[in-house]
């Protein structure tokens, strides 16, 4: 995978410290045995931040990965054709 830029780095671990601290709070709600809908629906929040990281760094790589190989035909296809089997992987 492709180097991340650093705008995108800052804003990736700025999303992943705002998860980590709702996993904190889910791990504060379980011991304190909150209802589990309100657990759930904090599990449901992590898992779309979660997703919308991933998306980004797909989104990140795929331009990059195109960018750097748009001097062959062949190398586009390559490079397309690998990320979208990322992107298969990261949807599964």
């Amino acid at each position: 995978m492709a180097k991340i830029e650093n705008q995108l780095k800052k804003e990736l671990i700025t999303r992943l410290r705002t998860v980590k601290g709702h996993i904190g709070g889910i791990e504060r709600m379980v011991e304190e045995e909150k209802d589990c809908a309100d657990i759930l629906i904090q599990i449901s929040a992590i898992k779309s931040s979660i997703n919308k990281i991933g998306l980004s760094l797909i989104e990140s790589n795929l331009c990059e990965c195109i960018s750097d190989s748009l001097d062959s035909q062949d190398e586009v296809k390559d490079s397309v054709r690998d990320a979208l089997n990322k992107i298969l992987k990261f949807t599964k």
